[in-house]
Order: structure tokens, then C-alpha cells, then sequence
């Protein structure tokens, strides 16, 4: 049992080939997994998309299950919130057969499943340069969109009534995205005194996370590398010294194209 734990472990952490085509295939799972829960959020579940949902659901509950065996610190790792967040979304989906039609808006929860991007990052961060040298506006724009979907569900649970409208997660979309871009076309509108004030929170919220993304894309692209004399852990791409002490940096970089 050791050795495999071992097997694990070095699957998740390794540094070897096999190890990082792994990690990218559990990225690209984790991806394919996320758009699917944002397509069929809105579609009624036949018998076709419940069983998908129970295989989604046990494949997420042994990723989930080996991470929790490999963990040094599983209390650590059981209170992080992408965990909490993973919990939920297994729950619903191994559940999905028994959701009668009065409970089935807890399948929205299975947006939670976005929070996973940012361990997503956590995985790039270690196995992709390309991702470093982007990193700023990659985060950037995962933030937005997590808002984005984050908020979504929100006026799908909170705000339109079961059975009010033919396509109730399209428009909750689309009230999000004329709301956080200021557009205010004004067709839907959420009229309650809670309903204007998570308007207004979704404005600036919104509007701070596009400024953070224009930004994030025009400035200067920096890396991550911690100097080893003064922890300074952001520098340009090509730098040789660090512009906070002067020490050597080894950066690995591919140079100039």
C-alpha cells in the first residue's frame, strides 16, 4: 500500500514527464467538467445527462479521494475552499437521480466547481513557462469569469422564481453581464430592495475586476522567482539582476524570440 501511495503522490507532484501529461490531463478533465455543468445548467436532466452527471461525479470523487490520501496536512486540505467547494459539487452529482423537480435547483451548485480553477493555476504555475510569463493576466481574467459565473448562480437561485421565464440561466447571464458592464439595458431588472443592492455590488465588484484585467494585460508581463538574497519574487522576464538588491537571478527563460 506504500508503494502505491507513492505511485500517487508522484503522479500529482512528480516532476517526471508521465507526472506533468497527468497533471494536464486532470486540467483539461477539470475544464471539460466546468463548461459541461455551465451548458447543461439550464437543460432538464433526462436519463441521458443524469448518468453523465453520477460518472462526472464518482471520476471528481476518486481525483478528490487520491488528493485527500496523498495530503500531508488533510486538515489543511479539507478546509481549503476549492475542497469544501469539490464536496458539494460530488454531492450533487452522485445525488442527481433523486433530485425531484423541487430540488432541482441544487444543481446550480455545481458551478462551485469553478473555484477549482484556482488550484487549476496552482498546477500551471509549477508545470507551464508559458503560464508564468502570462500569469498576471491569466489570473486576471480567471477571477472575472469566476465572478461572472459565481454571480450568475447567485440570480438564478436568489432572484428568478422556478418556472418565471423559458431560458432562467441565460438570463441571469445576461442581467449579470449588463449589469457588471454598466450597460443597463434595463429589459431585466431585479426590483427588490436585495435585488438593487447585489446590483449594485455586482457593478463594483465587476468593474474593479475588468480594470485589474485591462491592466493586468497592457503592463509589463512579470514572473514569479524568489531572489535568493532579498525574497523579491516578481522580475521581468529576461532580468538578470533584481532590481531590489542587485543579486544574480537565474530565470529560466527561452530569450528573445
Amino acid at each position: 500500500m506504500h508503494t502505491v501511495k507513492a505511485a500517487v503522490r508522484k503522479l500529482y507532484v512528480g516532476r517526471e514527464p508521465s507526472s506533468v501529461r497527468f497533471r494536464y490531463g486532470l486540467i483539461l478533465f477539470d475544464l471539460s467538467t466546468i463548461l459541461f455543468f455551465i451548458a447543461t445548467a439550464h437543460l432538464p436532466h433526462g436519463r441521458l445527462l443524469t448518468a453523465l452527471s453520477v460518472v462526472i461525479g464518482l471520476l471528481i470523487l476518486c481525483d478528490f479521494s487520491a488528493r485527500l490520501w496523498i495530503a500531508r496536512q488533510k486538515r489543511e486540505f479539507l478546509t481549503r475552499i476549492y475542497t469544501i467547494a469539490d464536496i458539494i459539487v460530488i454531492l450533487s452529482l452522485l445525488l442527481d437521480p433523486f433530485l425531484t423537480q423541487s430540488l432541482a435547483f441544487l444543481r446550480i451548485l455545481r458551478g462551485l466547481r469553478l473555484i477549482h480553477s484556482y488550484h487549476l493555476l496552482h498546477d500551471l504555475r509549477r508545470d507551464s513557462q508559458f503560464f508564468r510569463t502570462h500569469e498576471d493576466a491569466i489570473v486576471a481574467a480567471v477571477n472575472l469569469l469566476v465572478f461572472i459565473f459565481l454571480t450568475t448562480m447567485a440570480v438564478l437561485v436568489f432572484f428568478i422564481p422556478p418556472g418565471s421565464r423559458e431560458t432562467p440561466y441565460i438570463d441571469a447571464l445576461y442581467f449579470t453581464m449588463a449589469t457588471l458592464t454598466t450597460t443597463g439595458f434595463g429589459d431585466i431588472t431585479l426590483p427588490t430592495p436585495a435585488g438593487k443592492l447585489f446590483s449594485v455590488f455586482v457593478m463594483v465588484v465587476g468593474v474593479a475586476l475588468f480594470v485589474r484585467l485591462a491592466q493586468a494585460i497592457f503592463s509589463p508581463q512579470k514572473v514569479r522567482y524568489r531572489c535568493p538574497d532579498c525574497g523579491l519574487f516578481r522580475h521581468d522576464p529576461d532580468a538578470v539582476h533584481c532590481k531590489h538588491c542587485g543579486g544574480l537571478l537565474n530565470i529560466e527563460t527561452g530569450g528573445a524570440g
